[in-house]
């Protein structure tokens, strides 16, 4: 059973990662789907992608969990039926969930050259500590769009941009956390960054801090 790594990162979560290495059909018969999963998963046109959603099933039954006890909203966020947070995450031969009593988001990403194209996308103040010269440029880079992908699920609001909305602050490879904010529609909302190297990937995730204030409370806050 290729359940790569089991964590716990903190009082309330649990993190599980899973190696894809089965066939299609090993996957199907360890699996009891929900008719809309087996729906969704005939539509996938990638044998990859399907292997990869029923790997996030079998690491739904690690933490103790079904099919049956997932669903997703409107948006097409993920939620379980106890009410626990959940995030989902796959990329080639990977997939990841994250299940906490926070609000919480994961991403997984292979670390990849092509990642340079897309920097003015989704990076601007992070420009003023990345230097492209640097053996780190990449995986810098990784972490960013691992972290802000992570708050995207969190959130899942309409309209939020990657470069405008989020900003990751400077961080060392070495150091495996930062932070991060979002302003969006007259909140600010803080968030805890933990980001770790497997293999050639590069995993983040993410919780979001409990406090939340407006703009006007931000600005007063400065001020004093």
């Amino acid at each position: 059973m290729p359940l790569f790594q089991d964590t716990r990162p903190q009082l309330g979560t649990i993190m599980l990662i899973w190696k894809v290495t089965e066939s299609l059909t090993d996957l199907q018969s360890q699996i009891q789907l929900r008719p809309e999963s087996q729906a969704r998963l005939e539509s996938m046109k990638s044998e990859l992608h399907q292997r990869a959603f029923l790997s996030v099933r079998m690491l739904l039954l690690e933490a103790g969990y079904t099919d049956f006890d997932l669903f997703y909203d409107a948006f097409g966020k993920p939620h379980l039926q106890d009410g626990q947070h959940i995030s989902i995450t796959h990329s080639h031969e990977f997939a990841a969930i994250i299940i906490s009593v926070q609000k919480v988001g994961i991403d997984i990403e292979l670390q990849r050259e092509k990642i340079k194209s897309i920097v003015s996308k989704f990076c601007d103040a992070e420009l003023s500590f990345l230097v492209e010269q640097s053996q780190d440029f990449i995986p810098k880079l990784t972490v960013i769009w691992g972290a802000k992908e992570a708050i995207f699920k969190i959130r899942n609001e309409k309209g939020i941009s990657f470069k405008d909305h989020i900003k990751v602050n400077s961080f060392e490879v070495e150091s495996k956390k930062t932070i991060a904010e979002l302003h969006f529609h007259n909140l600010v909302k803080s968030f805890t960054i933990h980001f770790e190297e497997i293999e050639n990937f590069i995993l983040v995730y993410v919780f979001e801090k409990q406090e939340t204030v407006s703009i006007e409370q931000f600005a007063n806050i400065k001020k004093e």
